[in-house]
């Protein structure tokens, strides 16, 4: 499944430089290990048209150390950025 997300700047170019290599999320999507993050960049008032792919490899729901709904994925980039319309 490819999940389309909004990301803001400062962290798209952390994931975008594997700087970052997590996503925490509200669970509103039921994630699983496998599944695909677009993660498109957003600047709070619009998209700047710029996005990246990632596999989600873990997920780590443990509410010891979770939010109640939220999650923690261990993602691996895929390729580079692209331009997305």
């Amino acid at each position: 499944m490819i999940h389309s997300l909004k990301i803001e700047p400062e962290y798209f170019k952390l994931i975008k430089t594997n700087k970052k290599k997590f996503e925490v999320r509200k669970n509103d999507r039921n994630f699983k290990v496998g599944d695909i993050l677009q993660l498109n960049e957003y600047d709070g008032t619009d998209f700047t048209y710029e996005s990246l792919y990632a596999k989600v490899t873990y997920i780590l729901d443990d509410e010891n150390y979770c939010l109640n709904g939220m999650v923690i994925m261990s993602i691996e980039l895929l390729g580079g950025f692209e331009w997305f319309g």
